[in-house]
This record gives structure tokens, C-alpha cells and sequence, in this order.
């Protein structure tokens, strides 16, 4: 008998076993690709490109410098998450660039790939401020030459939020950047912890500052009072390095430089400072610029960091800046999201090069080494006041100092350019002085008179100066020997500050001075200057007698100057011995004058004063009483070496009408009945003359240069002032930082 069994029904599968057919089927069937939304894309690509607030910073101060911009202000707000601003007064963004000025990939640098080979400028992706439009709150205003007003637009994922609308500029863009990252938690978070981001862009605009000497660079805190950098245009890089990186680094820095021309292996131009075997530091600082474009070099870095650790003692970390040029196309800048790495054609052969440079000047340079020297005076009165001078990093705002009430406050360094007038003019090309504005030099030479040589043992000589140094103001003194040089406030006067007060110094009565006592304390001890074509004396005295001359078509004048020339001509070659011996002056038996002396180092008075200052010896003085002549000599060497006023008019201002030609014409229309012209049918044209002009522009320049490097250095360290200047007008005090407080708290 067969039973019939009903089928059992089979148990739900379990949870484990329903993961394992899941994992069958995905292993059998591969995920599915689909395309990502574009603002999906555009926020990962800004995440890349603007990494850290210092990446936004670096790509704005870039597109600041690719517009040719001479001054950029950076202002960051809580380490650039808040805010970051960027100011510069470049070409500006054409009105109608700005719907397409955020989109990617939009730019003014290329239009093809192949122009990658010869790119100059740091930016061409048109990605950045794309990018930074994803990740924040984009602001820009911008001005272009000739427009009436600005325009000012926001965007926002690439767009323009809204039409741009007119509004009162600068010359320039600013772009601001608020609320970074806002979108991205995970990053913004990392960033609020973390304490160095502000440090890392003033690091960033420190690097620029070193390079791009004629570019103002300013960046603080948003409400800081002072700037953490703060530098303005120069010549010199040795000065750019000592105003952002300090007195401690500079003085420790030597010159390289290294070049090859062999296409085979290698072509490129290095030059730079590094630092000597006095320079200690915990870390090694490497600014490194290719081509202009700042980037990182971690194989050159290496290597030069092995020649120190070979060369030097104690493996010291070096400071090294450092500029390669090389063709466009021996650089491939595109490599790297955020540009900080380049790739070089020949790399290792130009390291290698590089390397035995920096080898051959370290082992020149080891063969001494200075240590400083510090004394300690004993006081009683508690422990001493002992400061650090950080070794290569820009000093920071916020650190604590002993307060002074806001009234008193001023500044002290006397080598910050912050307070000089120039700091907030345009800076113009100073090729034309045809002299390297280098300090250090004129500042040696001028401390090398500090301890004159001795006085010849005359006794009229050592009464000129006992009357000097008698006759000295200790008010004045203590003004002079402590004040900061601002600017030149007109042709004759330049302001001065010392303390918390402002003082107006007439530069011509104050060089006379100078020179008047340098006069007599090189008495004999001259350097001098060489005329390389010797001057007749009668020429000399014939031109100067005919400057005082108003009535120069007398011919009975002529005859009477010719005899006066003739005169002084023989008086001044019987007394050419004691002229030669006492002052330098050289004048041959011929009656020539071939040298001059040397009253103050580095500065060389205005030769168009020769005729009349040899006028002035030959007239106005006492030759039968010594103490009288050498006093007369003295003040006539005196009134040649001043800086007086050039003789051109200064082209600024009212004056520049002085450097136009006036030329009349008579109108075409009216050439037909010349008969019935008259003076209004006279067409007046006016055309610059530019020749004229350059050489008035070099001699104000000259003198201003002269005035600020070589007079003020010199007054600090040998100027006795005189009773008299206080009362005559040569020192006057114009404003009181304490008056002034009082007055604007009543208003």
C-alpha cells in the first residue's frame, strides 16, 4: 500500500544566506557607470585646486602679479575661513568679461595647448576662481583705466548671482572670499583646528615680497592695526630680504651664481643669496623660483642641503633664495593641481651644476667665520630684559609688549619704510639715476668717517672747531641724532619725525652746515675728485661774473670782467700750494682746475656751481689773516657742497609748464588774405620738450635720493646744530601727536 506524501514546503531562507546570493549576483554583475552631476565634478575639482585657504591666496596674488599690479593688499580673517580679501591695482577685468570671469576653464592667458610651451604668466587653467566659487562666497570689484566708476557682481557655483552694478572703485580688482568651505564640513572642521594657516600665507607673501621687488606687498589680520608683511618697491633684493626676514638674516647672506649654455645638456641662469657659516637655524628655508613661478624643488633641496651638511659645521640648516631662468620650452608647468611643482627638461644635469656652485662658495667662504659680540652691563635692579630675534620667519602682530598709552605712540625703527612718504607714491623706474641705490654700501662708507683722522696741529683750525662744538644745541642734537626721515615736503623743506612730534627741516641750511663742519675736520686729510678735462679759471670766473651781469650787451663790461678774471686767476694759482695741501684743491701753473675735494662720502655736488664758488674764493676772501681764510675757504666749500635746489625747475607741479615749447603758426584758413591777419589768426602750439625734461626729472631724483641715503645717515653721526637754527626758521615743529589727540577729543 503506497502512501502518499505531501510535499514539505522548504524554510524561508535566512539572512545570511540572502547576503550571500546578493554578493553572487553583484559578483556576476558589474556596477553600472553613470555620469556625474556637474556640480557634483566642480565641487571635487575645487576641493583639489583650493586645498587650504593659503591655495586660494596664492592663485589670487598670482592673477594680482599677471596683471601687472605694483601694489597688493591681502586682508585674512580667521586664518581665511571667514574671509579673505585681496586688493591690487592692476589692468582690471573688462565689464563685459565678468558673465564669463567664474566659469571653468575660461582665461585670458592661452587660446591653444601649444601655447603652454612659451606661457609666461603664473596662471592658464581658468580654474581657480571657478573653483573657489564652490567652495565660498565670491565678491569682485573691479576698475579698468578710463572707466568713470567700477563694477562691482557676486558669484556663486560659477555664475553671476546677479547683474554687475556700478560703484565707486580704485584702480584695480579686489576680490573677496567669505565663509571658505562652508560646504564642506569635513575640511572646514580639520581647518578650524588647525592654529598655522595665517602663518602660511604671511610665509607665501613673504616669498613674493623677496622676488617681486618692485611690487608693494601688505598682509594683516582683518582690524589689525599693523601689518605682519609690509614692504615697498626697492632695488635691492639684499634690502627686500632685510625688511621681510630681518637684520639676523641679511647680514648672513652671500651672493651666488651659476650658468650654463650647453643645449646639449643643459641652459639656465641661477643667481641668488644663501647663507654663510655664521647663519644658525633650527630649519631650513628654500624660496625657490622658476622662471618667475613659485614652486618646490624637493630633489634641489635635498641637494643642497647635503652640500651644507658636507661643508659646514653642525650640519647647519641653510637660508636659500634662489631665481632659474630657462627657455619657456625646457618647463612643463603642468603637472600639478595647485602649480607648486614644475618639471625641467635636463633636471638632474642643471641640480648637479647647481650643486658644485653652492659647494665651490660655501668652501670659499669657511675659511673664517665671525661670532658676535655682546657686553653686559651690571645693573641692580632685577633680571635683564632678554629678547629673541626669530631667524628666518616674519615677525607676527599679536605678540605682548609693554603698553604705551595710544597718544604716545609712534614709530621707533628708523629702518621701516612704513611711515615714509614714497611708501604711498607711485614708485617710477629709478634706472635713470645711473646708480645702485645699495645702503649698506653708502651706510659702511659713511661710518667709516666716523673717527676722522686727526686735525692738522693749527691753532686757528682747532678754535673753528672749539666755536663749533661750543656753540652746539643739545635739543637739536638729541632731535637729529634719533629721527626718522618721512619725505620731502617741498623743494627746500623735509619732514622729520622724532618721538611724537613733526618737524620741518630746511635741507639747504642744514647740508651747508654739514658740509661747512666737514670742512674742517678733514682739514688736510682730503680724498678727492679727479676733473678728468682740467678747467681754465678765467672761463670759470668769466661765466660767473656774467651770471651776475644784467647788463650783458655793455662791451665796457667785458673789458672790466676780462681784468677781474684775469686777477683772480693769479691770486688763486700763488696761493694753489696751500689750496692743494689744506683742501684738495688742485690748480696747475696754467692757471686749470684739475681736483676737487671729497666733503662727504658717496655725494657729488653740482659741477653747474663750479664758476661761481671759484668766484666766491677769489673775492670774498681774507687771505692776510689765517684763522679768516681757512674760515672763508671753509664756508665757500660749503655753500658748493649743499644741496641746493637744481637749477631746472621741478617738472611737478605748476612748473611743468616750464618744459613746454611755445610754437606760433598761422591758421590755414586764413592764409588767402594774409594782408587782413591779425595776431588772433595765430595758432599757438605747445610741444613738450622731453629731452629737457629727463635730465630736470634725474637731477630732482638725484638730489632726493642724496638727501634721504647720504645727508640724514651723516647728520646722525657728525652734526653738531647750532645754537642759531633753532630760532632762524632751519628746524620747525609743525604737529604734536599729544596736541593733536587733545584737539580731537573736543571735536
Amino acid at each position: 500500500m503506497e502512501v502518499e506524501r505531501e510535499p514539505c514546503e522548504e524554510p524561508p531562507p535566512t539572512m545570511m544566506e540572502e547576503e550571500e546570493a546578493e554578493a553572487i549576483s553583484v559578483a556576476k554583475d558589474p556596477p553600472r557607470i553613470h555620469r556625474l552631476d556637474q556640480s557634483v565634478v566642480n565641487r571635487i575639482a575645487a576641493g583639489e585646486v583650493i586645498q587650504r585657504p593659503v591655495s586660494a591666496v596664492k592663485e589670487l596674488v598670482e592673477n594680482s602679479l599677471d596683471a601687472h599690479s605694483t601694489s597688493i593688499n591681502v586682508v585674512v580673517k580667521d586664518g581665511g575661513l571667514k574671509l579673505i580679501q585681496v586688493s591690487d591695482d592692476g589692468h582690471g577685468i573688462r565689464y563685459e568679461d565678468l558673465p564669463i570671469l567664474c566659469e571653468r576653464h575660461t582665461t585670458s592667458k592661452l587660446s591653444e595647448f601649444e601655447d603652454l610651451q612659451s606661457i609666461k604668466s603664473m596662471g592658464f587653467r581658468g580654474e581657480a576662481l571657478a573653483s573657489m566659487t564652490y567652495v565660498g562666497h565670491v565678491t569682485v570689484t573691479t576698475i579698468t583705466a578710463g572707466q568713470l566708476h567700477g563694477y562691482r557682481v557676486s558669484y556663486r557655483d560659477g555664475v553671476m548671482e546677479h547683474e554687475p552694478k556700478a560703484c565707486a572703485a580704485v584702480k584695480g580688482t579686489q576680490i573677496m572670499i567669505e565663509n571658505l568651505f562652508y560646504n564642506m564640513t569635513a575640511r572646514r572642521k580639520t581647518l578650524q583646528n588647525s592654529a598655522d594657516d595665517y602663518p602660511k600665507i604671511v610665509d607665501l607673501l613673504s616669498r613674493f615680497a623677496i622676488h617681486h621687488i618692485n611690487v608693494n606687498f601688505s598682509c594683516r589680520k582683518h582690524g589689525a592695526a599693523r601689518a605682519d608683511v609690509h614692504t615697498v618697491a626697492t632695488s635691492s633684493r639684499l634690502d627686500a630680504i632685510r625688511s621681510v626676514f630681518g637684520v639676523s638674516v641679511a647680514r648672513n647672506l652671500m651672493k651666488i651664481e651659476a650658468a650654463d649654455d650647453d643645449v646639449s645638456s643643459s641652459v639656465f641662469e641661477m643667481d641668488g643669496f644663501i647663507s654663510n657659516s655664521n647663519y644658525i637655524a633650527k630649519k631650513t628655508t628654500m624660496v625657490l623660483f622658476i622662471n618667475d613661478r613659485l614652486v618646490e624643488c624637493t630633489a634641489l633641496k635635498r641637494a643642497i642641503e647635503i652640500v651644507y651638511a658636507a661643508t659646514l659645521p653642525k650640519a647647519s640648516k641653510p637660508f636659500i633664495y634662489m631665481s632659474i631662468v630657462l627657455p619657456s620650452e625646457h618647463v612643463d608647468v603642468n603637472i600639478h593641481p595647485t602649480k607648486r611643482e614644475v618639471s625641467l627638461l635636463n633636471q638632474e644635469a642643471i641640480i648637479e651644476k647647481i650643486q658644485s656652485a653652492f659647494e665651490s662658495k660655501l668652501r670659499n667662504s669657511n675659511e673664517e667665520r665671525t661670532f658676535q659680540e655682546q657686553t653686559m652691563e651690571p645693573s641692580s635692579s632685577g633680571p635683564k630684559d632678554t629678547r629673541k630675534d626669530s631667524d628666518c620667519s616674519p615677525k607676527l602682530s599679536g605678540s605682548r609688549s609693554q603698553k604705551v598709552p595710544v597718544h604716545k605712540i609712534v614709530r621707533t625703527d628708523s629702518q621701516d619704510p612704513a611711515g615714509r612718504l614714497h611708501a604711498y607714491l607711485q614708485v617710477k623706474p629709478q634706472s635713470h639715476l645711473g646708480k645702485e641705490s645699495d645702503l649698506t654700501v653708502v651706510r659702511s662708507s659713511v661710518r667709516q668717517r666716523r673717527n676722522p683722522k686727526e686735525t692738522a696741529d693749527l691753532t686757528s683750525i682747532q678754535e673753528l672747531v672749539s666755536e663749533i662744538e661750543g656753540n652746539s644745541h643739545s635739543g637739536l642734537q638729541d632731535i637729529i641724532k634719533y629721527c626718522t626721515y618721512i619725505g620731502m615736503a617741498d623743494d627746500v623743506f623735509a619732514l622729520l619725525q622724532h618721538n611724537t612730534h613733526l618737524y620741518l627741516v630746511n635741507v639747504v641750511n642744514l647740508s651747508k652746515e654739514l658740509m661747512y663742519q666737514q670742512v674742517l675736520c678733514r682739514f688736510a686729510h682730503f680724498n678727492a675728485i679727479q676733473i678728468s678735462n682740467p678747467v681754465p679759471l678765467k672761463e670759470l670766473i668769466m661765466l660767473a661774473l656774467k651770471e651776475e651781469d644784467l647788463d650783458q650787451q655793455c662791451d665796457e663790461n667785458d673789458d672790466l670782467k676780462e681784468k677781474i678774471a684775469e686777477m683772480n686767476m693769479e691770486l688763486l694759482k700763488q696761493k694753489s700750494e696751500m689750496l692743494n695741501e689744506y683742501f684738495s684743491l688742485s690748480i696747475d701753473l696754467d692757471g686749470n682746475l684739475s681736483r676737487l675735494p671729497v666733503v662727504l662720502d658717496q655725494y657729488t655736488p653740482d659741477m653747474d656751481r663750479v664758476p661761481e664758488f671759484i668766484l666766491c674764493l677769489g673775492n670774498d676772501i681774507d687771505w692776510d689773516n689765517e684763522k679768516s681764510c681757512f674760515q672763508g675757504i671753509s664756508a665757500a666749500l660749503s655753500n658748493f657742497y649743499a644741496l641746493h635746489p637744481p637749477t631746472l625747475p621741478n617738472p611737478s607741479g605748476d612748473n611743468f609748464q616750464f618744459y613746454k615749447k611755445r610754437q606760433s603758426s598761422r591758421n590755414p584758413q586764413d592764409e588767402g588774405n594774409s594782408s587782413n591777419s591779425l595776431v588772433d589768426d595765430v595758432v599757438i602750439e605747445e610741444e613738450i620738450d622731453h629731452e629737457l625734461l629727463a635730465e630736470a626729472e634725474n637731477a630732482w631724483a638725484q638730489r632726493e635720493w642724496s638727501i634721504q641715503h647720504v645727508l640724514f645717515p651723516a647728520v646722525r653721526l657728525f652734526f653738531k646744530p647750532p645754537t642759531s637754527m633753532a630760532t632762524d626758521g632751519t628746524f620747525v615743529q609743525v604737529a604734536s601727536l599729544e596736541k593733536l589727540y587733545k584737539i580731537f577729543e573736543r571735536c
